[in-house]
């Protein structure tokens, strides 16, 4: 086959694409550019997409004797991944801007382009496993990397069947991120050692207030307990998260002297509710946009297991299809969620097989003991 690999700079996607090229595929190497400023840097594990990547990824493809290229993809990441960012935060809402990446430019942009130009597969550094119980003919299936501490199949659950079809990811099986790095350093590869990439790739220092901030200005108003009255104030409602404790900065504490909790932003009263850990338990939620990687038959409930963050713990749950919804109920008996921050991801699992995948749009609190 035809095999576009993206080379990210980092160990993953080179390995991934050497693993391609053993396999005898026809290998392309291709690096994204998603930032507008060029000359942007990479301070450790921070940041990614900057000219250090982009020479470590050219690298790679040298070592491993494939074509290499680079696609200028950051208007569109612009457009898409960042401005999703600010209006959902601007929205009072929480979003992955992994997920986002995966469905707007990895496995959008990228995987219709290379198909356009003739190419049967995008090949990427994912830990997941694609198995297709039908034989090689058969309809793939999203699975959990074999490595549960690395499993990235929770921000991939976004693609659809059409695009996991043409989808590699050669990581998915091995045992160990130590593995990987071996196995690079065995190969030549310098990217062996290099660090992995945490927290949002465009806010390269980390300080994802201060880039809010920056973007979206100063908005003062109001905190507020669940009975409406006033106990702080904020420069801006986008800063705050449903389940934050830390940075609230309340000058009245709670009667009870527990530690309160963002429970909700409420963005046209520009106010931050807060409350106690119980009021942040979560019993249902409802999810828009579903995605299907394995349709119901019909709208009936069934069993499954719903993990709402990337490296969460899928608990206990009954689900159903409600139109371009979903809709869950946690088992009261099973680990409950709380802090539950519509904007997020919600994944469903049947074991390590993903279902379906949905954008939380709001949740129903857990009956009270």
């Amino acid at each position: 086959m035809r095999v576009l690999a993206a080379l990210s700079g980092g160990v993953d996607s080179a390995v991934a694409a050497a693993r391609a090229v053993d396999a005898g595929h026809e290998v392309v190497g291709v690096h994204m550019a998603l930032s507008r400023s060029r000359a942007q840097l990479r301070t450790g594990s921070r940041g990614c997409c900057s000219i250090e990547d982009a020479g470590d990824a050219r690298r790679a493809a040298d070592v491993l004797g494939i074509p290499y290229y680079v696609w200028d993809l950051s208007e569109r990441f612009e457009d898409t991944v960042i401005a999703d960012f600010l209006a959902e935060y601007s929205a009072g809402r929480t979003p992955n801007p992994c997920v986002r990446c995966n469905e707007h430019i990895k496995f959008e942009a990228l995987m219709d382009k290379a198909l356009a130009l003739g190419f049967d597969a995008v090949c990427t550094g994912h830990y997941a496993r694609v198995e297709r119980p039908g034989g090689p003919d058969g309809a793939p299936e999203l699975h959990r990397a074999r490595e549960a501490a690395k499993d990235q199949s929770y921000v991939l659950a976004v693609m659809g069947p059409d695009r996991l079809a043409r989808s590699m990811f050669p990581l998915g099986d091995v045992a160990s991120k130590d593995e990987v790095r071996a196995e690079a350093a065995a190969r030549g590869l310098s990217v062996s050692a290099k660090p992995d990439s945490y927290d949002i790739c465009f806010v390269a220092d980390g300080d994802t207030q201060g880039f809010l901030r920056e973007r979206l200005g100063t908005r003062p108003g109001d905190v507020v307990d669940t009975t409406g009255a006033v106990v702080g104030a904020h420069e801006g409602a986008y800063a705050y998260t449903v389940g934050q404790r830390k940075g609230l900065a309340l000058g009245r504490p709670a009667a009870d002297g527990k530690p309160r909790y963002v429970l909700s932003i409420e963005p046209v009263s520009n106010t931050v509710v807060v409350g106690s850990s119980e009021d942040l338990r979560v019993g249902g939620i409802r999810g828009e946009d579903a995605v299907w990687l394995a349709p119901p038959a019909d709208d009936a409930w069934f069993a499954c297991a719903v993990q709402v963050r990337a490296h969460g713990e899928a608990v206990p749950a009954q689900a159903r299809a409600t139109g371009d919804e979903i809709e869950v109920r946690l088992d009261p008996a099973a680990s409950s969620l709380h802090g539950v921050a519509p904007g997020q991801s919600l994944v469903l699992y049947d074991g390590t097989r993903v279902l379906a995948q949905a954008t939380v749009r709001a949740t129903s609190p857990a009956a009270r003991p």
